[in-house]
């Protein structure tokens, strides 16, 4: 079975990994830094931003640690990711990827359900 992703906004349709990548870009232009992407099989790919670096995380299901994308070597750290509760957060650099990098990264778990094999990433289980 191919796994699909749907946007956690309430839509039930599914985005294909052709258009993630705009999809992505149009939420941040209105403001929405945090997206959430849930998959057929039950995993979550979580996606919020700065505008600048962003983290991305793979989550097996509710209450899994998941993987998270790293920039190894990345200093310093970087505050404006702003959940959709409201939450203000900040993380270190190196926990997070360039904003473009992190439109690749999701636009590939979208396509293949793994990450690119020249990503980097950390597994927080």
């Amino acid at each position: 079975m191919i796994e699909s992703w749907v946007i956690d906004d309430g839509s039930p349709v599914p985005v294909s990994p052709e258009v993630v990548r705009e999809t992505l870009r149009v939420r941040v232009d209105r403001g929405r830094l945090e997206t959430l992407l849930t998959s057929s099989s039950g995993r979550s790919l979580a996606f919020v931003t700065n505008t600048e670096r962003a983290m991305v995380m793979l989550l097996d299901g509710a209450g899994d640690p998941g993987e998270h994308a790293v920039d190894p070597g990345a200093e310093g750290s970087s505050a404006g990711f702003v959940l959709s509760n409201g939450q203000h957060d900040e993380y270190r650099d190196e926990d997070t990827v360039p904003v473009g990098e992190a439109f690749r990264i999701v636009e590939h778990v979208v396509s293949t359900g793994s990450w690119p094999a020249d990503a980097r990433w950390v597994v927080d289980r």
